[in-house]
């Protein structure tokens, strides 16, 4: 079972994980079509999947995304339902001559979305994002674990 996610594009999201929102679509990059010379623009492929790594910390969830060329107010993240993390943006195509010559468009442009369910313990209203380099990092902090209250009982008799 383990050789399955390295033919399907490596690191995916686990599709039996009940936190991820994404699905899984086993024909991803399999036929991505090549544009040649005088390609228009927009016929270029929808910017539809970011990749994203999500980790956890005994404090936080982080999420890394690599959003290449876009800057922060291209991007949004925002917080639905107190328990979805939602990253959304758009990548604009590039302005198009009348007398330029393409010979080839292999950078994807138009808009993408992520959804993240996170579990009860986030802290939904203290997210906090940033983005470097092209890379947007989200961090989400987590109630502390309750431990649970132990009280000795006296045994009479």
């Amino acid at each position: 079972m383990s050789f399955i996610p390295s033919i399907f594009g490596g690191r995916r999201t686990n599709v039996f994980d009940p936190f991820s929102m994404d699905m899984w679509d086993p024909f991803e990059g399999f036929l991505t079509p090549s544009r040649s010379a005088n390609a228009p623009g927009k016929d270029v492929a929808a910017f539809t999947n970011a990749k994203v790594d999500w980790r956890e910390t005994p404090e936080t969830h982080v999420f890394k995304a690599d959003l290449p060329g876009l800057k922060k107010e291209e991007v949004k993240v925002e917080v639905e339902d107190r328990n979805i993390l939602q990253i959304s943006g758009e990548r604009s195509s590039e302005n198009e001559e009348k007398s330029d010559k393409w010979h080839r468009v292999e950078r994807s442009s138009g808009k993408f979305i992520r959804r993240f369910r996170l579990p009860e313990n986030a802290k939904m209203e203290e997210v906090k994002a940033c983005m470097e380099n092209g890379v947007l990092s989200v961090t989400v902090p987590k109630e502390p674990e309750r431990k649970p209250e132990v009280k000795s009982i006296d045994i009479s008799g």
